[in-house]
């Protein structure tokens, strides 16, 4: 088999017990979304590729935020694949660099695969999608589902982000609507256009049915 199809192998494997926003499912949309970019684009599609299907292979969030797992893991698989050095490199920089980390995460790296992989993650964040991980990853954290005496934090720090456990719907000001404005691709851009306006008719419905007026 390729190097493309031991990669979907592996993850599928690596991801089989993962919370349900960031399991293989999560994965395929991402690499769907990165390839419809990629057309797009200029760029080498192998690394889009490992960079959208090795992204989240080992989540911070789920190994007691320890950003380094995710590319050991990595490394580790692709080595064992006789991967070069360059496209290793080059993918790990993407999983170091995707992240939202509040917003005010300084990228060390910049790519034009990273900007699609970027992008592509970044949508499965917006629309109908975003909107169901958030609230099964709140459910997951056990999370009220809002609560209007504690509003959203704006401008945190990466640590602050990391350890916040502010009510689910909070999440939309603190992350969701914000990726709108920092897609890196015309088509990214394009996309996640039509996913934020989707979440701002949700939050409106939320809270007129919040407030008892519909």
């Amino acid at each position: 088999m390729s190097l493309i199809d031991n990669t979907i192998v592996f993850v599928k494997e690596k991801l089989q017990n993962a919370e349900a926003g960031h399991d293989w499912f999560h994965i395929e949309r991402v690499y769907k979304n990165a390839l419809l970019i990629a057309s797009d684009e200029e760029c080498d599609l192998t690394i889009v590729k490992l960079g959208a299907l090795l992204h989240d292979i080992a989540d911070s969030k789920f190994n007691d935020g320890d950003e380094t797992v995710g590319p050991k893991v990595a490394r580790a698989f692709l080595e064992s694949q006789n991967a070069s050095e360059e496209t290793i490199v080059h993918v790990i920089s993407i999983i170091e660099n995707i992240s939202f980390k509040g917003g005010n995460f300084e990228k060390k790296f910049t790519s034009k695969e990273l900007e699609i992989v970027q992008d592509a993650d970044r949508l499965d964040a917006l629309g109908a999608i975003g909107i169901a991980r958030t609230f099964n990853y709140g459910g997951f954290k056990n999370r009220q589902l809002y609560n209007p005496a504690i509003p959203p934090k704006l401008n945190m720090s990466k640590e602050e982000y990391k350890n916040s456990e502010s009510p689910t719907l909070n999440h939309f000001y603190e992350k969701l609507l914000l990726l709108k404005d920092k897609m890196n691709t015309p088509t990214g851009k394009k996309l996640a256009e039509q996913r934020h306006k989707f979440m701002e008719h949700f939050l409106a419905q939320f809270y007129a049915e919040w407030d008892g007026e519909i």
